[in-house]
């Protein structure tokens, strides 16, 4: 007797198949990836069974039942806009499955961000109906000229990439977790038990890089928990976030970081190096920022199990001159001096250190002081998040954009994406190897290194070609 149904390996094996090719996520696409198989790998799989009349093939049914089968088993029971946690454990296993143990420990730094994932289905009309209830309105950036933002009906993606440690070798950029949940669900505080299961599962999180959609947040639903797991935050600070947001013991709370009272207030405004800034304007940018790590209260330990530290005054840290502490008045006068000190000193100007509170700054601490050269330099490495996302929605393999899946629901759009997440770290990891390979063999061979070839064209270029002779 032959089997009456596909084994859920072989339609795992389909799915991995038709992705790497760059085919559709749609259930035919599988049944054609397992039929074109060699002949023993079809027999192995199942795809070929013996039969009283003969060999039979796989059916398209078959297919498509088995992978309804798998749905309804992963799919949670009362669907609340997230995957149930049976799918969670079997996207957590499938994703990390696709690390080679050799990349597995190469980083402990992950840049976090999501992305849209529209449905097939058609909006909801007047009256509510609509052939996918699970999805909802969403909005996503667009990049058409005149156009800020669109509204599409689906679903948010968020993945965690890994990517190379501030004083690491170069990693390839591969995806370590994903989740999905519907738009009306924030995806930052959905994807912090998807990180959480990933240091669980023994996965040391070191830097955790996000824009800041994910500062913008409470500080329970993102900061605090990364902080409980041993997660660095380097994220970008929202602009209702920067700047002064109240007082501690005194010291002003601006940034992230606790600093004396008497601060020039034009350091405290420091914003981010604008894009395009030229060498001129990122040296002043670098002076005014070192400057104002100068007025930071300095840290003399480090945070305990509950999170709590100590700080001292800047000038009790020889980092500047003060008449309150006269012992830094011996100092010299390479470092800024406060001339106004307050009249009344409060705290922070009276003790010798103080403690800070795990509420304090709670959602705006992070690794390195913002926005320093530090911090640029660091924050940089996340726009490896943007590459995965752009490799996920690249027209040339798997475009993910609406019609590449034309199932509806959370739980089948979603293991599908887990199979185009396995394909691109395939990708990426086949396309690292040789390019380490290649320097490898350069290197060998006394050429030096491969480097990228920048080709610019000014306006000057153009108008000499357009006069140029036929």
């Amino acid at each position: 007797m032959r089997p009456r149904q596909l084994a859920v390996r072989s339609l795992l094996i389909g799915m991995l198949v038709s992705q790497a090719d760059g085919r559709p996520a749609h259930l035919r696409r599988v049944h054609d990836a397992l039929v074109g198989l060699p002949e023993a790998e079809r027999a192995r799989l199942g795809v070929v069974a013996p039969c009283k009349t003969g060999p039979h093939v796989l059916t398209y049914r078959q297919v498509e039942y088995t992978f309804g089968r798998v749905v309804d088993v992963l799919a949670a029971d009362h669907p609340d806009g997230q995957p149930s946690p049976l799918l969670s454990e079997v996207l957590d296993a499938i994703v990390e499955a696709s690390i080679a143990e050799r990349y597995k420990t190469a980083s402990t730094s992950l840049a976090v961000d999501w992305s849209d994932v529209e449905s097939w289905a058609l909006a909801p009309h007047s009256d509510g109906a609509t052939a996918d209830p699970e999805a909802s309105w969403g909005h996503r950036r667009s990049h058409a000229i005149g156009h800020k933002d669109e509204l599409f009906y689906g679903y948010y993606l968020s993945a965690a990439t890994m990517v190379k440690d501030e004083a690491g070798p170069p990693v390839p950029e591969l995806v370590r977790a994903i989740t999905m949940t519907t738009c009306s669900t924030d995806p930052v505080p959905a994807f912090v038990p998807v990180l959480r299961r990933l240091h669980n599962s023994g996965v040391v999180l070191g830097d955790i890089l996000a824009d800041s959609g994910y500062a913008h947040r409470i500080a329970s639903h993102w900061a605090l928990p990364l902080r409980a797991l041993g997660a660095a935050i380097v994220t970008d600070l929202h602009p209702s976030d920067r700047g002064p947001q109240g007082t501690h013991g005194g010291a002003i709370a601006a940034n992230g970081n606790l600093y004396c009272p008497a601060t020039p207030p034009a350091l405290l405004g420091l914003g981010p190096l604008p894009r395009g800034a030229t060498k001129e304007q990122t040296a002043a940018h670098d002076q005014q920022t070192a400057t104002a790590a100068c007025y930071k209260l300095g840290a003399i330990s480090a945070a305990d199990a509950d999170g709590y530290h100590r700080v001292t005054c800047p000038a009790v840290a020889a980092k500047l001159r003060c008449a309150l502490r006269p012992d830094s008045m011996a100092l010299g006068y390479d470092r800024p001096e406060i001339t106004n000190p307050p009249e009344h000193p409060p705290t922070c100007c009276t003790q010798k250190t103080l403690t800070v509170t795990p509420a304090v700054n709670a959602k705006t601490a992070q690794k390195h002081d913002y926005p320093s050269k530090a911090w640029r330099d660091s924050y940089a490495r996340r726009s490896g998040a943007e590459r995965s996302n752009s490799t996920m929605k690249d027209p040339a393999s798997n475009d993910i954009r609406r019609g590449w899946c034309r199932l509806m629901g959370l739980t089948p759009i979603l293991v599908f994406l887990a199979a185009t997440t396995v394909a691109r770290n395939w990708r990426v990891a086949d396309a690292f190897d040789a390019r380490a390979a290649e320097a490898a063999r350069r290197a060998a061979t006394g050429l030096p290194p491969r480097t990228r070839r920048r080709r610019r064209k000014t306006i000057a270029d153009l108008v000499g070609a357009a006069h140029a002779p036929p």
